[in-house]
């Protein structure tokens, strides 16, 4: 959309060069029916005299525009995206009286209906240019100032903002009877505005509080829909949110920074969690009305810590633009994961970061679209598609990394010097390596150099020999790097030796740390000791690198993987095995023996999902063509036999329930399936409950052997917005033309779907048995993406150009269709490039994997 995309020279050269913003009073009337808001905003800064800038406002309507007293006519100074302030003074007072519009597209200010009861809901999502969709504002993090909110809404809402609530007081009502009061919130401290929230509607809350480091009470409070209160488990997330505050506080040296402490589960979220300052929104899909997974409770603590540890990293300290996105994510990523392995409950935290987190690292920074973490972030485009694997997973990893290089103790007494340092003000990452050196000692300028300026993952392999009675003469590590990406790093790692124990458990007899660096490390501690069953590089996971096991260790963690006593070893095996059948040099098919064989004996519960995800995706694209159909026969049949074989009730059992879910096609597996979600098949300790009932309707959907009729049965009795975004998932995968029409229709043609339920119908639309079922569809994509991107926001047009992609159709036509595409595109698309560069990607992976498979 023109004159959305705010450039870095803009926001530097007209903006920052010349302003200091004090305060923002946003006036807010949100009873103006169900379209639009009134949007008053009055800012207050200062200018360099006689200068002129912007400020950003994407609005529906602008009634006036008054600059210190002085009315311009909107007309000519506003287009909807920006209003032009000329002829500033030193001192300047602007009024900007508009309406703004609600969004369903999780951006701006959001408005959800709920089908329980028909009650509204709002909230806001800024990150990362999306406050000017709600007043007006200079949108870039390096203008803090001081926000005031004065909200008026129904009468019998909540309303919560950064401040804390205020008591509200009645006003007039409205011309439908319905009575209105008024929320005059405190001013915030100096905030950017990307992390200001407003969350409004009949919210329900639980509060609770607790006292801090400083002796202050800090008020904690829970919020969700009325219709999910019932399943709202508040105890487990105020545990985890105490824990965290005591972990911070002690590791920062420094008390958290805000009156507050809201977490508020709302609708339609794009993303999991929002470090609003105080009031963090997070994905609702958290409140559990049925039996979640471990790794799902898992996760859903790494995401609470994540947005408590940004409390202090990203809304105290704020990074000046938004090349430094990297380190807001990576450092409240490292972080949750610190602190959740500190907690009783998730003390194999850092075996889920290496199977989760790492896992989408590694995926990430072989893409052709791989960036250095420290990306060029000229506009806001280049923001909104840099939110990726390298940000979040591969920054993270990086800075584990480095805390191995520093030490942990240095690391820390560095970043509690930031805090100190730059309490509410913006930074670059020099301040923070700044404080790390002179805590460690170490010189971090050649370290950032590599580290953090180029691009691409290293591979880290095993050079061993022996004598004639095993015992070794020579231990080296041999580093290489993709042609693209040559650069070779240092890591600090260490090296684990494994031997079988009396009971055949493989455990660790020996560990050895060191720096590697260069192409050959040699490392004489080893040489002189008998060569073990199974030799580990980067045990314990300190390094960002991929792991290849020399030959006798890949047969005895081949033989033995279930054996390997530890949850995080064992996943680093998982990794390299997953590694080298992605890149295309062990058979797919072995991949899927190998998981198989040992996933029923996996402790790990994030582990096991990761597995059946990555056993999903080389059954579609990495197993032969031709073999695919009978390897998803035979591989739903064994997780079938896994499911019953487990522990009743168990989470692994639930799991391997919907991974069959997603296979069955065969007559008699629909009709296990059916009989489940009947009743007249069981498997023992398994409860059905509504969640898992629409994983088997899916399943039903699409294997033919229902229709809409009865996926509106299940919808009746369960009329939520859960069951809303299931039925448009079942709809869509109907394995009828007509059904594939219908949702190309609504996903693509009319844009009329809210965020959740288009991205619930693109799934649906892609879960095919039969890819020739939507083959007719790969042309049409290519012709509608264009128009897409254009006229719709970056998160629906995103989940349109990644979700519908014809992957499925994994041909070399696909290629050279998407190669044709991409050559057509202008300099200006750069965004749509890139996921269009990622998605064949893809393809050509798939085609590598499918070929060494045969």
């Amino acid at each position: 959309m023109p004159g959305t995309n705010l450039t870095r020279s803009e926001a530097v050269e007209r903006r920052k060069a010349v302003l200091k913003v004090e305060s923002y009073e946003v006036e807010l009337d949100l009873t103006r029916g169900e379209r639009v808001f009134g949007s008053r905003t009055t800012v207050v800064f200062d200018a360099v005299p006689g200068s002129s800038t912007f400020i950003d406002a994407i609005t529906d309507s602008v009634r006036s525009v008054t600059l210190n007293d002085r009315e311009l006519d909107p007309a000519e100074v506003a287009d909807g995206l920006r209003i032009q302030l000329p002829s500033l003074e030193a001192r300047n007072v602007l009024v900007v009286d508009a309406d703004a519009r609600y969004m369903n597209t999780g951006e701006g200010l959001h408005r959800f209906v709920d089908p329980v009861d028909g009650e509204v809901y709002l909230y806001t999502q800024f990150e990362v240019p999306d406050s000017r969709r709600m007043f007006s504002v200079f949108e870039q993090p390096d203008l803090k100032a001081s926000f005031h909110f004065v909200v008026t809404a129904p009468s019998h809402w909540v309303v919560v903002s950064n401040s804390p609530a205020p008591e509200p007081r009645s006003v007039s009502s409205a011309d439908d009877g319905g009575a209105r009061s008024l929320w005059d919130f405190a001013p915030t401290p100096r905030l950017s505005s990307y992390v200001t929230a407003l969350i409004a509607g009949p919210y329900e809350a639980v509060h609770d509080e607790l006292v801090n480091s400083a002796g202050r009470r800090i008020p904690l409070g829970i919020f969700a829909r009325k219709s999910l209160m019932q399943y709202l488990d508040a105890e487990n997330i105020f545990t985890t949110t105490k824990q965290g505050f005591e972990f911070f506080e002690e590791q920062f040296g420094c008390e958290y920074p805000f009156e507050k402490y809201d977490q508020l589960f709302v609708p339609e979220f794009n993303a999991g969690a929002m470090e609003n300052a105080g009031a963090v929104t997070i994905l609702e899909s958290y409140i559990f009305r049925s039996k979640p997974t471990q790794a799902t409770v898992e996760r859903r603590a790494i995401t609470v810590l994540h947005e408590l540890a940004h409390m202090w990293f990203g809304d105290y300290v704020t990074m000046r633009w938004w090349d430094d996105l990297w380190l807001n994510e990576s450092f409240a990523e490292y972080m949750s994961h610190l602190a959740a392995a500190h907690t009783p409950d998730f003390g194999h935290a850092w075996t889920t970061f290496a199977s989760v987190e790492k896992s989408w690292a590694y995926r990430q920074d072989q893409l052709p679209t791989t960036h250095p973490i420290f990306a060029d972030i000229s506009d806001l485009a280049d923001v909104e598609v840099n939110f990726d694997g390298i940000t979040y997973a591969k920054g993270a990893s990086v800075l584990k990394q480095l805390v191995s290089w520093v030490g942990q103790e240095q690391f820390m007494a560095g970043v509690r010097s930031y805090f100190a340092k730059h309490a509410w003000s913006n930074t670059v990452l020099a301040d923070l390596l700044t404080e790390l050196e002179a805590a460690s000692g170490r010189d971090l300028s050649s370290w950032g150099g590599v580290w953090l300026e180029t691009a691409g993952v290293n591979t880290l392999a095993p050079v061993i020999e022996t004598d004639g009675e095993g015992v070794i003469t020579r231990f080296a590590i041999q580093q290489s790097a993709a042609e693209v990406q040559p650069t070779l790093r240092p890591h600090r790692l260490a090296v684990g030796f494994y031997e079988r124990d009396g009971e055949g458990r493989l455990a660790r007899t020996q560990r050895e740390e060191l720096d590697v660096e260069g192409q050959v490390t040699e490392v004489p501690a080893l040489v002189g000791i008998a060569r073990p069953e199974l030799v580990l590089l980067n045990d314990d996971d300190l390094a960002y690198a991929k792991v290849r096991l020399d030959p006798v260790s890949l047969a005895t963690a081949t033989e033995h993987l279930r054996d390997i006593a530890q949850s995080l070893p064992r996943t680093l095996v998982w990794g390299s095995a997953w590694d080298g059948a992605r890149d295309a040099e062990t058979p797919a098919r072995a991949y899927v023996e190998l998981v198989l064989s040992n996933i029923g004996a996996e402790t790990d519960s994030s582990v096991v999902q990761t597995l059946l995800r990555q056993l999903a995706t080389t059954l579609d694209f990495y197993v032969a063509p031709e073999a695919q159909a009978g390897t998803k026969r035979s591989t739903a049949e064994r997780l079938w036999d896994l499911a019953r074989d487990a522990a009743g009730g168990s989470d692994s059992q639930l799991q391997f329930i919907k991974a069959f879910s997603a296979l069955a096609a065969s007559p008699e597996h629909l009709d296990a399936i059916a009989g489940l979600l009947d009743g007249s098949q069981s498997v023992p300790g398994l409860h059905v409950d509504q969640d898992l009932r629409w994983e088997l309707i899916a399943s039903l959907a699409a294997g033919g052997r229902i229709g809409t009729d009865r996926i509106d049965d299940e919808l009746s009795h369960d009329n939520t917005s859960t069951g809303q975004c299931a039925a448009a998932l079942a709809k869509a995968a109907l394995p009828t033309q007509e059904a594939k029409a219908e949702a190309w229709h609504r996903i693509v043609e009319t844009g009329e779907l809210s965020n959740a339920v288009q991205q619930a119908a693109v799934n649906g639309f892609v879960r095919v048995h039969d890819a020739s079922l939507i083959a007719p569809y790969a042309e049409k994509y290519f012709d509608a993406v264009p128009g897409i991107v254009a006229d719709r926001t970056h998160a629906l047009a995103q989940q349109i150009v990644v979700g519908l992609y014809p992957a499925r159709q994994t041909t070399e036509a696909t290629l050279e269709r998407t190669d044709d595409f991409i050559s057509a595109l202008g300099e200006d698309q750069g965004a749509l490039r890139r996921m269009m560069l990622e998605n064949r990607d893809g393809v050509a992976r798939a085609l590598r994997a499918q070929a060494a498979d045969r």
